[in-house]
């Protein structure tokens, strides 16, 4: 079974920055696993933020673009997602998530494409 750990959310203002981690246990065939960042504001649906494949091509939803990036560090089987200029709006729980299903090339978008998940970080972002 195939977990994923976030860490990095907390409380900031306006304008901060965090940074998140999603540490996996699939080891070595961490390359062969596409990785995703997905957010879940109260009351509103979950929603991609970041994709990025095993050799860090990556696409991140229009609305954090100029402000996070998503990486990975292939020798530490970790994900990371760097956001600054922090807007309120960026509220919400946090998700990682990882497949293989269609291969390692793919920047997956939708929540169905990915397999494995893990339990989220909360982000608050004060005015």
């Amino acid at each position: 079974q195939v977990q994923l750990v976030e860490s990095g959310g907390g409380v900031v203002q306006a304008g901060g920055s965090l940074r998140l981690s999603c540490a996996t246990s699939v080891g070595r065939t961490f390359v062969d696993y596409a990785m995703g960042w997905f957010r879940q504001a109260p009351g509103k649906e979950r929603e991609f933020v970041a994709a990025v494949t095993w050799t860090g091509i990556n696409a991140l939803t229009d609305s954090v673009k100029g402000r996070f990036t998503v990486s990975r560090d292939n020798a530490k089987n970790t994900m990371y997602l760097q956001m600054n200029s922090l807007k309120p709006e960026d509220t919400g729980v946090y998700y990682c998530a990882t497949s293989r299903r269609y291969g390692r090339d793919l920047l997956l978008r939708a929540r169905e494409d990915y397999e494995y998940w893990g339990q989220g970080t909360q982000v608050t972002v004060s005015s």
